[in-house]
């Protein structure tokens, strides 16, 4: 196993609360596809999308949130936190996400397949988080994971 391998296993591994940003309601989408392959794996999805949030709305059967720090608000209530930051995001609308991800307290951020911003991923691991940019979270919990329930 390379260690980027035995990083990606670290982080699938001990990050079990995922707020996933631009989490779609439609199932055709990659977002959600990614999002319910994990939640169908035990992980706890946590919606951020303000479109939804302002309809009150549910993804997943997990109320969407307008924000990171509206999502960290409300599993604080519950005495738990965001573990890793998902996005599926342009990789131009991830530098003030990597700034909420480190004030919310994650461990992690994460940024999908295609998504790419080398500065807002050194800010974010400057502050002490793992950072994992270009993969697909499903993809490497399938290739990483399989058969097993972290």
């Amino acid at each position: 196993m390379s260690d980027t391998d035995e990083l990606l296993r670290d982080i699938l591994t001990q990050c079990r609360i995922l707020a996933v940003v631009g989490l779609s309601p439609q199932p055709q989408r990659p977002s959600h596809q990614a999002a319910s392959h994990m939640q169908q794996h035990g992980y706890r999805i946590v919606p951020v999308n303000p479109v939804v949030a302002t309809e009150g709305g549910h993804i997943l059967g997990e109320p969407a949130h307008a924000s990171l720090a509206q999502a960290a608000a409300a599993l604080a209530a519950q005495g738990l936190r965001i573990d890793m930051v998902d996005c599926f995001r342009k990789g131009e609308d991830i530098p003030p996400l990597a700034r909420e991800a480190v004030a919310v307290g994650a461990r992690c951020l994460w940024l999908q397949l295609g998504v790419v911003n080398d500065a807002a991923l050194a800010e974010a691991r400057a502050a002490g988080l793992w950072t994992v940019q270009d993969r697909c979270v499903k993809i490497e919990h399938q290739r990483l994971l399989a058969g097993a329930r972290p």
